[in-house]
């Protein structure tokens, strides 16, 4: 269990819609679906409709602040199985980078890995009570391209299992390259927040609005107010 599934769901039964592609920078083919994730008949380019209204205010936002640049949407809509899928897959890319076998894991080691997975992915849980975010269709992963066309440098790339994919990693660096990643962060969080998301306090790149984490957020900044989940699993 997270904090932010503490939060009770009161599905409003808003239908799942497609991104207008044409507004953002997207990458084609879907970068999951190129590793065989399995999304059957279900896009990943769909999102609940009061998320997709949203994020084309952001989009908005940043057009306004930097001409001519756009947010790429990396992933959005994500069913359950897409979401096993890509935990079994970073655990597998986890023993690669430390050069692991897994049938001579220790427990301990094995352990240890999957608790690396999951700071990053959300457990894949079938349980209506804690839906994966994505699984909700209010979460999405986002980041930054500029008038050029060419990706914004945030410093690390989206999904990777290191403490670089914190937002405020740069924060407190005093190198030149490593504000400027900061700052890059800072603006993609402003124009998504300026539109009613909350950013992942764990993931630079993942934003949502009306599921459960967001709902979580906002009431550790608003006290006054119980906020509660409006969107609930999907598939």
């Amino acid at each position: 269990m997270r904090p932010y599934h503490q939060i009770p769901i009161q599905e409003c039964g808003e239908p799942l819609v497609p991104i207008p592609l044409k507004k953002f920078a997207v990458e084609f083919p879907h970068p999951y679906e190129k590793l065989g994730a399995p999304y059957g008949e279900h896009s990943p380019y769909f999102l609940r409709q009061s998320v997709v209204d949203n994020l084309i205010a952001a989009q908005n936002y940043l057009q306004i602040l930097h001409p001519d640049w756009h947010i790429q949407i990396f992933d959005a809509y994500r069913p359950v199985a897409v979401q096993q899928f890509m935990v079994n897959y970073a655990f597998c890319e986890a023993l690669r980078d430390r050069r692991l076998i897994g049938i001579e894991l220790s427990e301990i080691q094995r352990q240890e890995i999957w608790q690396e997975v999951y700071k990053i992915w959300a457990e894949p849980s079938l349980d209506e009570k804690t839906p994966p975010p994505h699984s909700t269709g209010a979460a999405v992963d986002v980041t930054l391209v500029d008038d050029r066309g060419k990706i914004v440098d945030m410093g690390s790339p989206i999904d990777e299992l290191s403490d670089r994919s914190l937002p405020d990693y740069y924060l407190n660096s005093d190198r030149p390259q490593a504000q400027q990643y900061h700052a890059n962060r800072l603006l993609l969080q402003n124009v998504l927040e300026k539109a009613g998301f909350k950013r992942n306090p764990r993931e630079w790149w993942h934003f949502s609005f009306g599921d459960q984490m967001w709902a979580w957020l906002n009431n550790q900044t608003n006290q006054d107010t119980k906020f509660v989940a409006r969107y609930g699993r999907l598939i």
